[in-house]
C-alpha cells in the first residue's frame, strides 16, 4: 500500500483533467436531479436554467442554492434522487434546532464514502498495521460508521467504541493497543485530561488522531498533540453532503484537500451569494458530483473559510480549504460586534488556560450582556480574591484587544464545567427568551 496516496490517479490528477471530470459529473448530476427531485426542477425552472445550459464549470453559478431548510421542508425523502429500493442505508442529523435532516446512500455511495475516508487515513500515515479507536458516535450520526468503513478498507483493525463511558475508553486504549483515534477534538482533550488523572497518558500507544465534527483552533490542536503525544489531523464533512471525508489534511497540513473528483467547492459572500476571490474568507458551498441517493446542488454549509488552489508540496492537486473559523449561524453579534467562539478559545489557550469554557449571552434592559466562564487548572488555581481579580482583568483585556469588546470573566474551579462525550456545547444564548 502506498502510504502517501490511496488513489493517486485521482488525488494527483492534473487540474485541467480534473476540471473536465468535474464538468462531466456536474452535467450528469444536474440532469438527474432535474428529472428526479421536484424541488430542484422547480427552482431551476424559476431561475430559467435547464440541464443542457450547464456547458462550463462557471455555469454552476446559474444554479440555485440549497439550504438546510429545504431539507427539512422535504423531510424525509423528498430530495432523494433514486428509488428507495436502491437505498441501503439512512443517516440523519440530530435535529436539535428543528426537524432532523435525513440522507441516504446507495451501495455505490457507501463504496465512494469508504474510499474518501481511506484517502484521509492514508494521508495521515494510517495503514493496515494500525488499531483505530473510533470514538465518534455510531447510529444515525454519520461519524462512527463513516470512519469505520474507510478504516476497514485500508486494512486497519477497527475498534468501534463509539461515544460514552470515558473510563472504559481509556481501558480499551491500553488493553487493545489503540494506535489511532477518531473523535471530536473536545472529546480528545477530555480523554487526555482523564488519562492524566489516571496516570496513564504516557502509557498509551496512540500516535495519530483524526478529529472533526466541530470547530477547533490550531491552539487546540497543539494541546491535543502535546497531551496525547500524537500527531493530530483535521477531517471535514457534514451529513448533508456526505459525512466525514469531504476534505482532509495531508502530512504537510497546509489546508484540507477537497476531494474535487466528488465535490465542487465554492466560497461566496454570505450576504450577497456572489463568489469571492481565492484566499478571501466567505461561506463554504458544496455541490456533490457522484452521490446517487442524495445529491445536493450548491449547498450552503454556513461554515466560514477560504480556498487555495495552488499546488500542495505533497503532490495532491485538489484545492485546499482552510479550517473553518466558525459558522455564520454560530457567530454571535454582541452589541454590534461579531464574535466567534474560536476567538475566545484562542485567547484562553494563549494565556495558558484549557479550552474548557462557556459563553453566556443575555439581555438586560435591552442591553446585551456577555460573560465567559473559564476553568482554572490545578497548576494555576488560586482562590484568593486578589489573584482571581488579576486573572480576570488579564483575560478581559486580552479579549477586548482581539474582539473590540470585553466580556465579564468568571473563573471557575478545575474540571467544574460539564464535559461532553460528543460535540461540546460552548454557547448559551438566552437573548431568544426575551424576543
Amino acid at each position: 500500500m502506498n502510504r502517501n496516496y490511496w488513489q493517486p490517479g485521482y488525488e494527483t490528477m492534473p487540474r485541467e483533467e480534473l476540471r473536465e471530470l468535474q464538468l462531466a459529473r456536474l452535467r450528469d448530476t444536474v440532469a438527474r436531479v432535474y428529472a428526479k427531485v421536484p424541488i430542484y426542477r422547480e427552482r431551476m425552472d424559476k431561475a430559467g436554467v435547464r440541464p443542457e445550459d450547464i456547458r462550463t464549470l462557471d455555469d454552476i453559478r446559474r444554479l440555485p442554492f440549497t439550504v438546510k431548510q429545504d431539507l427539512r421542508d422535504t423531510y424525509p425523502y423528498g430530495m432523494f434522487a433514486c428509488d428507495m429500493t436502491d437505498v441501503v442505508r439512512l443517516h440523519a442529523s440530530s435535529g436539535t434546532t428543528g426537524k432532523q435532516i435525513v440522507v441516504g446512500y446507495t451501495k455505490r455511495d457507501l463504496e465512494v464514502w469508504d474510499n474518501l475516508i481511506a484517502r484521509q487515513l492514508v494521508a495521515a500515515g494510517v495503514g493496515s498495521d494500525d488499531f483505530i479507536h473510533v470514538a465518534f458516535g455510531y447510529g444515525l450520526f454519520t461519524g462512527g460508521f463513516g470512519l469505520h468503513g474507510g478504516a476497514q478498507l485500508v486494512g486497519a483493525t477497527v475498534i468501534p467504541v463509539s461515544t460514552g463511558n470515558t473510563a472504559r475508553q481509556l481501558t480499551i486504549m491500553q488493553d487493545f493497543g489503540s494506535t489511532a483515534i477518531c473523535a471530536t477534538p473536545s472529546y480528545a482533550l477530555y480523554l487526555a485530561e482523564e488519562a492524566e488523572k489516571a496516570g496513564i497518558a504516557d502509557k498509551l500507544k496512540l500516535r495519530v488522531g483524526i478529529f472533526g465534527a466541530e470547530p477547533w483552533t490550531e491552539e487546540m490542536r497543539r494541546q491535543i498533540e502535546a497531551r496525547l503525544h500524537i500527531k493530530a489531523f483535521d477531517i471535514y464533512g457534514l451529513t448533508e453532503v456526505m459525512g466525514p471525508g469531504v476534505s482532509y489534511e495531508c502530512s504537510d497540513q497546509k489546508g484540507m484537500h477537497v476531494s474535487e473528483d466528488h465535490f465542487i467547492i465554492e466560497i461566496i459572500d454570505p450576504d450577497t451569494g456572489e463568489p469571492v476571490p481565492d484566499g478571501t474568507p466567505g461561506e463554504i458551498v458544496f455541490t456533490s458530483l457522484t452521490k446517487k441517493a442524495f445529491p445536493v446542488i450548491r449547498y450552503r454549509t454556513r461554515d466560514i473559510g477560504t480556498v487555495n488552489r495552488e499546488p500542495c508540496p505533497c503532490g495532491r492537486t485538489f484545492a485546499r480549504m482552510s479550517k473553518p473559523k466558525g459558522r455564520t449561524d454560530d457567530m454571535l453579534i454582541i452589541r454590534g460586534v461579531n464574535v466567534f467562539p474560536s476567538q475566545i478559545e484562542t485567547v484562553l489557550i494563549n494565556l495558558g488556560y484549557p479550552p474548557n469554557y462557556q459563553i453566556i449571552v443575555d439581555r438586560v434592559n435591552s442591553l446585551d450582556t456577555f460573560e465567559v466562564k473559564v476553568e482554572l487548572t490545578d497548576d494555576n488555581f488560586d482562590d484568593s480574591v486578589a489573584a482571581l481579580a488579576r486573572k480576570e482583568r488579564t483575560i478581559t483585556e486580552a479579549m477586548r484587544s482581539l474582539l473590540g469588546i470585553g466580556p465579564k470573566i468568571t473563573l471557575v474551579n478545575p474540571r467544574s464545567l460539564t464535559r461532553s462525550e460528543g460535540k461540546a456545547v460552548r454557547v448559551i444564548d438566552r437573548r431568544k427568551l426575551h424576543d
